[in-house]
């Protein structure tokens, strides 16, 4: 009898993670974080990510009924914006202006460009940029942990000049800050998870926080504050390693993590801002089709050139 064979287009090896099962973990993964956030800040955070996470759930699925386009709410995409927008938001914010930022995220930047794997911008730092220009006394408002007196963040207030928090009170999370920057070590424990499910990979993490640490160095600043303070890390391990607004290839993501360090520097040390992260991984956003252009692997086989 002869042999027969299938014949199919590729890829022929498939993985059996799917977007379900990445979205769901990452989701997972900034629990994390956000345990740390209600410990410091109390029940008030925990409420403002339900009503974010809710309403970035309800306003996809709201949109993708008016547009005609599959439900999609499952694939667990919503909630993750939804929690990563919940966690780069003050603590005092008003629900309000939560609810407005998760609707910006999910139709403004995600659903008008196409839905998920078509947007340019990462649309939890783009819905809090914009918030951040629509309310900008509220979105730069900051309190103690514990307390909730207000107060400067550690880099608004070594930009003044003033005494920050130690290393220690850094690492674990007791400074003031957005809800889910505060806690270093948490930041890392559900990062360790992506690492460990192989949802997230080495060169856009570590480039990133090597070009921090390294030009804080060579400019005379702390390099480990540099590290420990501000959105860095969950910029780092959460925003800098989004499959959609990421280069694809190895390559691509270590040049995208050297040029969101080199942006977080310049505005950090020279801008008007005291933070960087927000915006320096929207700048490179943009750049992410020309870095993808440039950065593609030789074809097995092709000439060099």
């Amino acid at each position: 009898m002869p042999m027969t064979f299938d014949v199919s287009s590729s890829p022929h090896i498939r993985s059996p993670e799917d977007t379900r099962f990445m979205m769901w973990w990452v989701a997972i993964a900034l629990l994390f974080p956000l345990a740390a956030a209600v410990y410091f800040f109390g029940l008030q955070a925990l409420l403002l990510t339900m009503v974010v996470t809710i309403t970035a759930v309800v306003s996809e699925a709201l949109f993708q009924l008016l547009a005609k386009r599959p439900i999609s709410i499952l694939d667990g995409s919503a909630v993750v914006t939804g929690l990563l927008l919940a966690l780069v938001l003050p603590p005092t914010l008003p629900y309000w202006m939560g609810a407005i930022g998760a609707i910006a995220a999910m139709v403004l930047v995600k659903g008008l460009f196409g839905g998920l794997g078509f947007n340019i911008f990462n649309p939890a730092l783009a819905a809090r940029a914009i918030l951040l220009a629509s309310w900008p006394v509220a979105m730069t408002t900051w309190t103690r942990p514990f307390d909730a007196l207000t107060t400067a963040t550690p880099l608004f207030l070594d930009k003044m000049g003033q005494a920050t928090p130690g290393y220690l009170d850094l690492f674990l999370g007791n400074r003031a800050g957005s809800l889910g920057e505060t806690s270093v070590l948490m930041i890392l424990i559900g990062a360790g998870i992506l690492f460990w499910k192989k949802i997230i990979d080495w060169p856009a993490p570590a480039a990133y926080l090597g070009t921090v640490g390294i030009l804080a160095l060579i400019l005379g600043r702390d390099p480990l504050f540099a590290l420990l303070s501000g959105g860095l890390m969950i910029g780092a391990f959460f925003m800098a390693t989004d499959y959609v607004t990421a280069p694809v290839t190895t390559q691509g993501r270590f040049i995208f993590g050297m040029g969101c360090g080199i942006m977080t520097i310049l505005i950090r040390f020279y801008g008007g801002f005291p933070e960087g992260v927000n915006y320096s991984i929207l700048f490179m956003n943009i750049l992410t089709p020309l870095i993808d252009k440039y950065a593609r692997p030789r074809l097995f086989g092709g000439k060099r050139g």
